[in-house]
């Protein structure tokens, strides 16, 4: 038990000797005097070549050890290019560093930069040419969108169209043009990869400004569209409701009729409902009347109709009119309409003028309206005519936005100038 136990402490201690003693005995390969005279093949190769004096080969069975230090990494691959292509090496094991002096570092730089420097003075020619052909193209461009008189034949105008159209023609030249000069300084590999990075650039930019570009290109669409023009008086989305001030790349710019300004996103007014009141200058216009039932409904109609014709505004052709509109236990309604020519008369005004003129004639006629009891109706004195000609209120404050805006108005103004 005793010598067990002394032999397990030692065995520890006496299997590393084993192993070094196992590895001692191993044979190590040594070079023949064949991988000698390859080896000897190989140096004069590399000694032949420029830059690569200390690089030196050991062969062994055919493979090739290289060693020693280099300025680039072109010299590097070099080395084992040559070594590999002797005749004798079946395997190359490049073992070449760059050099870490300063000294060898400068000296490459300073070669790189003359390099460059010298290629840059040969394609001197080459270059004022090719920068003639950018100019050129940049010129032709000009002129080309300039004398576009055809876009004048387009279905109807639209001034930022024209522009947009004669901006991507000036630039489609201008591309032309710079193809054209790479092409001739042989750097057309620097278009593909300025493309490539400008898709990638495209794409990230168009998920980061996807609000703007939508905007932008509701804009264009608005233009193409014009469902409204500059003064008009419109209603967006059931809720927005005023005159139209521009329509801009990002916003349209409405002006409501107590005079406050609004941008709203082109791309909320492409999707909504616009209704526009002044496309049409012929507006409908009603209102009701409650009468007591008892009343009699045909003189109410009678003589609020002939009220109502009366009223400056209310225009013949087509004629006012009035209809039941309603028959309840405690009242009648009544409802008249009429037509007004927006561009003479204001709707809201003549509208208020022939409320106050139907209820002044059923009253003078004895007929008695709903909640008005027995003998309540007094007789009415004459009232002078009421103004009910165009609302201007806001007409110089429009104006001014008008031409603050003229610059980035996708519109053109003088589409405005027929309408009220």
């Amino acid at each position: 038990m005793t010598t067990t136990t002394g032999f397990a402490r030692f065995l520890p201690l006496l299997l590393p000797m084993l192993a070094f003693a196992a590895f001692a005995a191993t044979p190590v390969a040594t070079p023949t005097d064949t991988d000698r005279a390859i080896a000897q093949r190989v140096d004069a190769r590399l000694s032949a070549v420029d830059g690569l004096d200390d690089v030196h080969a050991t062969v062994v069975d055919g493979v090739a050890m290289l060693q020693g230090q280099v300025l680039t990494m072109e010299q590097r691959k070099l080395a084992q290019d040559i070594a590999g292509q002797t005749r004798g090496v079946g395997k190359v094991e490049n073992g070449v560093v760059l050099s870490s002096r300063l000294r060898d570092r400068f000296a490459v730089a300073l070669r790189a930069v003359s390099e460059k420097l010298v290629r840059l003075l040969a394609a001197t020619p080459l270059l004022v040419v090719a920068v003639g052909i950018i100019a050129l193209a940049a010129w032709l461009g000009r002129v080309v969108s300039r004398r576009m008189t055809w876009l004048r034949r387009l279905h109807y105008p639209n001034p930022y169209m024209e522009d947009l159209v004669r901006r991507i023609v000036q630039w489609a030249v201008l591309v032309a043009g710079v193809l054209i000069a790479l092409d001739l300084l042989g750097a057309t590999s620097l278009v593909g990869a300025v493309l490539g990075s400008a898709g990638v650039v495209g794409l990230v930019l168009g998920f980061a400004f996807k609000d703007i570009a939508e905007n932008y290109v509701a804009g264009i669409l608005l233009s193409l569209r014009r469902p409204f023009a500059p003064g008009d008086h419109v209603v967006i989305d059931r809720m927005h409701e005023g005159r139209v001030v521009a329509l801009t790349s990002r916003s349209t710019v409405l002006m409501t009729l107590d005079g406050s300004q609004i941008a709203l996103p082109n791309a909320l007014v492409f999707k909504s409902v616009v209704m526009n009141y002044t496309q049409n200058p012929k507006r409908r216009f009603d209102f009701l009347v409650p009468l007591d039932p008892s009343s009699s409904v045909g003189d109410a109609q009678r003589e609020g109709l002939a009220a109502v014709a009366r009223v400056d505004g209310v225009l013949a052709d087509p004629a006012p009119y009035a209809l039941v509109n309603e028959f309840l236990h405690d009242k009648l309604n009544v409802q008249f309409l009429g037509w007004v020519d927006q561009r003479r008369n204001s709707l809201s005004r003549v509208r208020s003028e022939a409320m106050r003129a139907a209820k002044t004639a059923i009253d003078d006629a004895g007929i008695r309206r709903a909640g008005v009891p027995v003998g309540a109706i007094a007789a009415h004195p004459p009232t002078m005519p009421a103004d009910t000609s165009v609302d201007r209120d806001i007409d110089q404050q429009l104006a001014e936005a008008q031409r603050a805006s003229d610059a980035d108005n996708l519109l053109d103004p003088a589409n405005a100038e027929a309408r009220p």
